[in-house]
């Protein structure tokens, strides 16, 4: 048969010896006889023989053969696998890498790209995980190349190699005719490290992002304002040189009224460029300017070139600027410089998009605690609440669960433990009131000030979540509304709070975090809905967190909403609204 285009290496395999004479890839069968091709060709031409078309396109990755004869019986099958052979121009210059494998991993053929990102001039012969330096298998198959051989069928997985790089591989059976178990595998390798990287660094730059306004009043209860505002910068400048890796900074808030840009932070800046007056204006205070007016990030590719350009680092040549956003109002900005001419790219972009959508939240809490003091009243009203309302949720949590235990059996104990149920919800809102008639509503700090919201009056709301601050922070944000808020800890608690409700009572909203210690967001709706049928549930998610999907499996059993952290808290007060609102046309 004619000479096929055959794969070229980098070098010579360890199959190569030292002869003159050509060669010729024999694959023979029933018709050997008849052709006789040992004796057509003579004692001048070398006779390679192999039993399957496998092992030729082993052989074949030597370049050592002039010809290869295929015998009629093996044409089908040596069909499929030519195709490597047939394509072999079209898979050279694939981006992924291609090997064929047999059944200890051992590379059998490639078309050169794993060669070339192991740095091997050849590979040919070596052990396939070897070869990647025993990459650690992070799923979601840990045995892909044994599910595909023993499975008969396709698997995929992702490797994390040492030097950081991440492979994702999705091998596929070959099976030859006659052989009901295939013995080999087509495996195709696709650098992934880019991607992965990328949603890394998202997800450390969101975590950073939360961190910033981590700054809980009793924490920070005896720093002044000016040490809160140091703590805030210590934060800022951590996440910016670890996260983000960068040497130049400046943040700026702007003045609502005077549209002033005043300097809060700078890091790497001229003296000059960091005392420069700047306005909210799209001409005369440089790009940091425009941003502020326009709400737009700007990439600064070449600050020589680009006339909108204030001089702010020394020897600056690129720089890129984003607006600081809270609740769709520009409240600052956000910019880093390099001395290197375009060194921002679009994912760049994002990356610093990010952070400062949560670095506003932080400047926003800060301006929260330093706001004016609330008088003594106002202040004995937060004791109130951070000395009643967990410790009660606490009572009825214990309560729920020795109940869940007696119900059945001990009809005395269960009816008691229903009347410490009741006394502890009627003392906690007696508690409240007595409180809020303490503090006159003048006295109240503005953080604490809040719209009417009738809806939520009287509503009551189950929160569930692992986290002290978080089922705290429930209580203190949705209590301003007069919700009546009791929280859970985990799934199993929060089923023993809902079942354990007097026969007239039931929660308007149920709200949990995705990811609790005893089950998932999904498997707690699914034991809520047996339990209730309809249930009015709202999920919290961390950015991009959902490994086990449960908010689209959750969606379709019914889920009302999600929300997703951090949220502001006219977003939790909206989604609890339209669920309340619902309920009542259902």
């Amino acid at each position: 048969m004619p000479d096929p285009k055959v794969p070229q290496t980098d070098g010579p395999s360890h199959h190569e010896t030292a002869v003159s004479s050509p060669k010729v890839l024999y694959l023979g069968g029933t018709h050997d006889s008849l052709v006789d091709v040992r004796a057509r060709l003579g004692e001048e031409v070398e006779i390679v023989e192999v039993s399957s078309p496998v092992k030729a396109l082993s052989q074949l990755a030597s370049g050592e053969f002039a010809a290869i004869y295929c015998d009629a019986d093996h044409f089908a099958e040596a069909a499929d696998v030519g195709k490597l052979l047939r394509n072999d121009r079209i898979l050279q210059d694939m981006p992924n890498g291609v090997v064929l494998l047999d059944e200890e991993n051992t590379i059998l053929w490639g078309n050169g790209r794993l060669s070339e990102w192991c740095q091997e001039k050849e590979v040919v012969g070596e052990n396939f995980y070897r070869l990647l330096g025993s990459p650690e298998i992070i799923g979601p198959d840990y045995c892909p190349f044994h599910s595909a051989l023993t499975s008969h069928a396709p698997s995929a997985t992702t490797l994390r190699c040492d030097d950081n790089r991440y492979f994702r591989i999705h091998a596929a059976p070959v099976f030859e005719t006659g052989q009901e178990t295939p013995q080999n595998l087509v495996v195709t390798v696709h650098d992934v490290s880019a991607e992965v990287l990328q949603q890394q660094k998202l997800a450390a730059i969101h975590q950073a992002g939360i961190a910033l306004a981590d700054l809980t009043a009793d924490e920070i209860a005896s720093y002044s304002v000016e040490q809160r505002i140091e703590l805030l910068k210590s934060n800022i400048l951590q996440c910016t040189q670890d996260i983000l890796q960068l040497d130049v900074v400046e943040i700026r808030m702007l003045d609502q009224e005077t549209k002033e840009l005043k300097p809060l932070l700078e890091v790497g800046m001229a003296p000059v460029a960091a005392s420069r007056p700047l306005r909210a204006e799209t001409e005369g205070s440089g790009v940091t300017g425009f941003v502020a007016k326009t709400g737009k990030s700007y990439i600064c590719a070449h600050t020589v070139e680009d006339p909108l350009y204030l001089e702010g680092a020394e020897g600056a040549r690129s720089s890129l600027t984003v607006p600081l956003m809270l609740q769709e109002q520009v409240i600052g900005t956000l910019n880093i410089e390099s001395p290197e001419a375009n060194a921002f790219d679009e994912n760049d972009l994002q990356f610093l998009e990010i952070f400062a959508r949560d670095l506003a939240v932080a400047l926003n809490t800060l301006e929260l605690l330093a706001a004016e003091k609330a008088s003594t009243a106002a202040a004995s009203v937060e004791a109130i609440h951070s000395a009643v309302a967990l410790p009660i949720d606490d009572i009825l949590n214990d309560a729920v669960n020795v109940m869940e235990r007696y119900i059945g059996h001990e009809p005395d104990v269960v009816q008691r433990l229903q009347c410490i149920l009741r006394n502890a919800r009627d003392i906690k809102q007696v508690i409240q009131k007595v409180g809020q008639k303490m503090a006159p509503a003048k006295a109240q700090p503005s953080a604490l000030v809040t719209d009417a919201r009738p809806l939520l009056v009287g509503k009551r709301i189950l929160v569930v979540d692992a986290d002290d601050s978080v089922r705290s922070a429930a209580h203190d944000l949705l209590e301003r509304y007069r919700c009546v808020v009791e929280t859970a800890h985990d799934g199993s608690e929060a089923v023993f709070m809902v079942r354990n409700l007097d026969a007239n009572t039931a929660y308007d909203v149920i709200i949990s975090d995705v990811r609790l210690p005893d089950m998932n967001g999904y498997e707690l709706l699914l034991k809520l809905i047996d339990q209730l049928g309809k249930v009015p549930m709202v999920l919290m998610a961390g950015f991009g967190y959902d490994p086990e999907h449960s908010i689209v499996k959750s969606r379709q059993a019914g889920l009302r909403s999600v929300l997703y952290k951090p949220f502001r808290l006219d977003q939790l007060v909206s989604t609890i609204e339209d669920i309340v609102t619902a309920g009542k046309s259902e």
